[in-house]
């Protein structure tokens, strides 16, 4: 097993040692180059979505990777990375990778000021796990096959469609390795592209 990490901005390097902690190998993309490396999934940060956004332009990693998710790569973004993944950004009408059927409200909850730390159920996980929400988006509303995993204060701040998952709050911030290794067992087992 083999997760690309997108290591532009951000928190990758705390989604790297999740993701060891499992006992799965970590590769981080900056660059063209690294892209054509062999993977199983891929990781998408948080930090600044719209900063994030003009690198993968920049360096033509855009089409590239709207490709592989399109051809079933799976992927988990969070918060900024779940704000690329959606296919509508209230307020915004700009190129993203844009291929999950979901409309998501960015600093929903306010500045740095409005972070806060929670704890919710998860869908399929079956247990409360550890939620850091920092300038977080949510979901206002999912379409077509997408399925909502875990909801805070009424808002959706989790969801799954096909061989995407994304969190508005941050699991790789906690101790709890639930999330990414729902990502691995459930969307990166037996899907290397």
């Amino acid at each position: 097993m083999r997760i690309a990490v997108l290591a532009l901005q951000g928190a990758f390097i705390e989604h790297e040692e999740m993701l060891r902690k499992l006992g799965v190998e970590t590769f981080e993309i900056r660059q063209g180059d690294d892209w054509q490396q062999q993977k199983d999934g891929l990781v998408i940060p948080g930090g600044e979505s719209t900063t994030q956004l003009k690198l993968l332009k920049d360096l033509r990693l855009l089409e590239p990777i709207r490709e592989a998710i399109e051809r079933g790569l799976p992927v988990f973004g969070t918060c900024a990375g779940l704000i690329l993944l959606a296919k509508k950004v209230i307020d915004e009408d700009f190129d993203r990778i844009s291929t999950m059927d979901i409309t998501v409200c960015r600093n929903a909850y306010g500045r740095q000021t409005g972070s806060f730390y929670t704890e919710a159920p998860v869908k399929q996980i079956d247990k409360k796990i550890p939620m850091t929400f920092i300038r977080a988006p949510y979901i206002q509303s999912v379409e077509g096959k997408t399925e909502v995993l875990a909801t805070v204060d009424r808002h959706i701040v989790a969801a799954r469609e096909g061989n995407q998952l994304v969190t508005a709050f941050h699991p790789e911030l906690n101790d709890d390795l639930s999330m990414h290794r729902f990502f691995i067992e459930q969307l990166c087992k037996g899907k290397t592209k």
